[in-house]
């Protein structure tokens, strides 16, 4: 990994870095990520992106499967799926860095008429791979870019494009190129996964996604899970425990009331589902959550 995208990444991340080492930037879909220790568990459904670890290490689980990886390897996810990941490598001399980019399946409809790649059979819908020298190179630009403010606006779609393209050039290329095929299976298992996201506190309406989808019912459930690893229950189920989640750590709500506002009509129900996902209560995972954060403060 090129030194020099450490360098860049780092000075913008320990300027612009919130309370949560997350530092967005002027141009959508790019972020920066810093740590100075080792994190908890952090439980999401990701959106497609890929992740370049500039310094430090991280794990990422997905269902059954794990991967470890650290500086110059990059994450790509190619679906809405849960994932529970952790930092395993950060301190207050040597912080984790990373460099997130969000993937935009118009941009890669685009560049794929014009580019003479294989397609890929859906596979894992996360791997990690060895950044190559022009996706580091491309990121530098972006990065570089964040410097001239009045440039931005001007330079940064072409700059995003020629990241899309570099990623479909490499090892990433074939699974990222999925993305943008526009009545490919994961296109259109997005669409039903939009709207699970946005209607995720209502009871599912298989036929609707379904429809939305463009498949029949039991097509559908097939390839929704072979897309995302979980049926459209299962899936909704892990987007309203991670939102309530949420909703305790950040709002301070109570457990009875982030369970009714993400859709469940049992508090029992809740807890029980709660702790076989989190490994412990709702009151008890928050307390020890929140206990390790004063202790870090």
């Amino acid at each position: 990994m090129d030194e020099t995208l450490l360098t860049a990444v780092r000075r913008y991340a320990d300027f612009h870095s919130d309370a949560h080492g997350v530092a967005d930037t002027p141009i959508a879909g790019l972020a920066t990520i810093r740590a100075t220790q080792v994190s908890e568990l952090q439980y999401a459904i990701s959106r497609p992106l890929i992740a370049l670890v500039v310094q430090g290490s991280k794990r990422v689980m997905m269902g059954h499967r794990t991967f470890d990886f650290g500086a110059g390897d990059s994450l790509l996810i190619t679906a809405d799926v849960p994932t529970v990941s952790q930092i395993t490598r950060a301190n207050v001399s040597t912080p984790y860095y990373s460099l997130v980019f969000e993937l935009d399946p118009a941009v890669i409809e685009a560049l794929a008429l014009e580019m003479d790649i294989a397609r890929e059979a859906i596979g894992a819908p996360v791997r990690v791979e060895p950044t190559e020298n022009e996706v580091a190179n491309a990121a530098l630009r972006l990065m570089r870019l964040l410097d001239r403010p009045a440039a931005v606006p001007v330079l940064k779609t072409q700059l995003m494009r020629e990241m899309h393209f570099w990623l479909m050039s490499g090892r990433h290329g074939p699974a990222i190129r999925n993305l943008g095929m526009a009545e490919g299976t994961a296109h259109r298992v997005a669409r039903a996964v939009a709207i699970i996201r946005s209607d995720y506190a209502h009871p599912l309406r298989i036929e609707h996604l379904a429809e939305a989808a463009g498949m029949s019912p039991s097509t559908f459930h097939q390839h929704f899970r072979s897309v995302t690893t979980l049926s459209p229950l299962q899936f909704q189920k892990q987007l309203r425990l991670i939102e309530a989640r949420r909703m305790m750590l950040s709002e301070g709500a109570s457990a009875s009331n982030a369970a009714y506002a993400v859709g469940y009509e049992s508090v029992p129900q809740f807890t029980r589902e709660y702790g076989r996902m989190f490994g412990a209560s709702p009151v008890r995972d928050i307390k020890i959550a929140q206990a390790k954060v004063y202790a870090s403060a």
